[in-house]
């Protein structure tokens, strides 16, 4: 076997999907971090509600048949639900939104890989923010319960999303709708950080 030095390996989709949005991702969690969401539970609570807000509007592609096709145990992945217990177990209310959810029944598969990508690698960096909520007398079974790993394990669980991810065969355009999905999902994410935490 020889291996071409001259020639950069090429990276896999989700790779390069990183790369692609690693200005704005980083941009997100010093905005995030900014908002001291640590600091008390009061604090916690309005990421929360960020939180909400950015999984009420991919809520629905969880149930889509043509993502469930592609992507592993995609139903498995939703966390909405866990959110609204969160928030009722610290007593704070949802943002009140006049606005319908991004995604409606059907939705633009390359857009909602690109949302999707960004909800499945923040569940891979919350196990930093579930250590700061446990400092705040909270957990995986009271107020952050949507922060809890896989039961396989978060590693395992990224990686099997990824390479589900880098499998899927997707032509330029597509591709490119894809990164700017995961774009939009980091700038609304950023946008719902700004209205909450002011």
């Amino acid at each position: 076997m020889t291996i071409d030095i001259e020639k950069p390996l090429e990276l896999g989709r989700a790779k390069r999907l990183k790369a692609a949005t690693n200005d704005t991702h980083a941009r997100l969690d010093q905005s995030i971090m900014a908002g001291k969401p640590f600091d008390s539970r009061e604090r916690y609570g309005l990421f929360v509600k960020v939180q909400h807000q950015f999984h009420r509007d991919i809520d629905t592609l969880y149930d889509n048949p043509a993502l469930d096709r592609l992507l592993p145990d995609l139903p498995g992945r939703r966390r909405f639900t866990l959110i609204e217990q969160d928030l009722a177990d610290l007593g704070v209310a949802p943002l009140s939104s006049g606005q319908a959810p991004a995604f409606g029944v059907e939705a633009d598969i390359p857009t909602a890989l690109g949302w999707l990508y960004v909800a499945e690698g923040s569940n891979l960096g919350a196990a930093f923010l579930l250590k700061e909520a446990a400092k705040l007398g909270l957990s995986e079974n009271f107020g952050a319960r949507h922060l809890a790993g896989a039961p396989e394990g978060r590693g395992l669980h990224w990686r099997t999303f990824t390479a589900a991810l880098d499998e899927l065969e997707l032509d330029e355009n597509e591709e490119k709708a894809m990164v700017s999905g995961a774009e939009a999902a980091f700038r609304r994410v950023h946008g719902l950080v700004r209205q909450v935490f002011g």
